[in-house]
């Protein structure tokens, strides 16, 4: 171990080899602001920290089973504030492009989130279950497709235009399946409204080319699915029930995109999300450290809450050197530095933490954080991916 002085005090700073062979430093820091306790409505967490939904299709003919039950307990105990679920499908007839992925209706499938549930809860933590449609989507590998043609706001590439009273059965479907989140004990909810699925695919002018209510040509007002969406689960779970959104400005077929380039832009679809009934903003990006937009530090998470004064969640590469791309192309992360992260924090630039890879690779993470053993951090493996750890 050795020393180093930074604000007139020691700092123990630990010396590591990285995957790639070189050198990294680990600073044991204040974390404090990490670890509050966060009360909104239905949720109470014992620190600000969030596991970030992650598909995983380990659950065969849509049921998860004992493993996942004990995978998603092993990061409660590892003291995990919020555990956010890998994106659970509606009952819808195309809503998944993978047999593995979970489903959140039908009993079976229900009882085996019970299971996990319970084990979240009694490791003491949270969990909210993500509500999924992926849209139009490309066929699986494995040459699987669901028993009807993928479906979206617009016919494009493998898929059909989605009919008002398509659109109508599926704002039900993510209703119901709110409810039953609520019914069965789970802390809060949140919908998928991100990275090029069914919600993301309204927002976007190149995936929503439709002339009803269900377009337009603007921003704002190819908000409408989403925050009918919104009001339909807001109804049918009550105002104490805390109701989340993932939303990004890029997608996986475009790394660069931003779907508001402007404050501005992002005020006019924000806000209509806010007022149908978010309570927390979860704002994907790849760095977290990076601007939005020019002019402020402020990052998507920042925004979001300047601009609606809701809670949100920042997500993108925390405690990774390499950001989320980097899975597609086959490659590990060393871990790196928090610092960033603590600044942010500490400016009450967001509320809460995601955290995707690093927990996929360690379920003790967190308490590693708290116990400042930052020496210890393992980084992201790509064997993380094969198993569940």
């Amino acid at each position: 171990m050795i020393f180093f002085i930074c604000d007139n005090f020691s700092v123990p700073v630990f010396e590591r080899q990285s995957s790639s062979g070189q050198t990294k430093i680990m600073t044991k820091m204040n974390t404090d602001n990490l670890f509050k306790p966060f009360y909104l409505k239905s949720l109470h967490t014992r620190n600000r920290f969030v596991m970030s939904p992650m598909t995983r299709a380990c659950a065969p003919n849509g049921v998860p089973a004992d493993d996942v039950a004990l995978y998603y307990r092993k990061r409660a105990e590892g003291e995990v504030g919020l555990i956010i679920s890998e994106g659970t499908v509606i009952d819808r007839p195309s809503s998944a492009n993978d047999p593995n992925v979970p489903h959140f209706f039908g009993q079976a499938a229900l009882a085996g989130w019970q299971k996990v549930l319970d084990g979240v809860h009694d490791a003491g933590g949270q969990m909210a279950p993500q509500l999924w449609h992926g849209g139009i989507q490309e066929n699986h590998a494995s040459g699987w497709l669901p028993g009807t043609s993928f479906e979206g706001p617009s016919g494009i590439g493998n898929g059909r235009r989605m009919s008002d009273a398509d659109i109508a059965d599926t704002i039900g479907a993510f209703g119901r399946a709110a409810l039953d989140s609520k019914r069965m004990g789970f802390n809060c909810v949140e919908v998928q409204g991100a990275h090029g699925y069914l919600i993301d695919q309204f927002f976007w002018p190149d995936t929503n080319w439709r002339e009803d209510l269900w377009g337009g040509k603007n921003l704002a007002e190819r908000t409408r699915f989403a925050v009918e969406i919104i009001k339909e689960i807001r109804r049918q779970v009550g105002e104490q029930f805390t109701l989340m959104i993932r939303l990004s400005q890029w997608r996986f077929s475009d790394y660069n995109s931003q779907l508001a380039k402007t404050p501005k832009e992002a005020e006019a679809w924000l806000t209509p999300l806010a007022d149908a009934g978010i309570d927390i903003f979860h704002c994907s990006t790849r760095y977290f450290w990076k601007p939005e937009f020019a002019g402020s530090d402020l990052n998507f998470a920042g925004w979001a809450k300047k601009i609606t004064g809701k809670a949100t969640i920042t997500v993108g590469s925390v405690g990774l050197q390499k950001d989320i791309t980097s899975l597609y192309r086959g490659e590990n992360s060393a871990a790196a530095s928090l610092d960033e992260l603590v600044r942010r924090m500490d400016n009450n630039e967001f509320d809460l933490v995601a955290v995707g890879r690093s927990l996929l690779a360690d379920p003790h993470w967190v308490q590693k954080i708290r116990e400042n053993r930052m020496e210890e951090l393992l980084g992201f493996n790509q064997e993380a991916l094969y198993s569940l750890v």
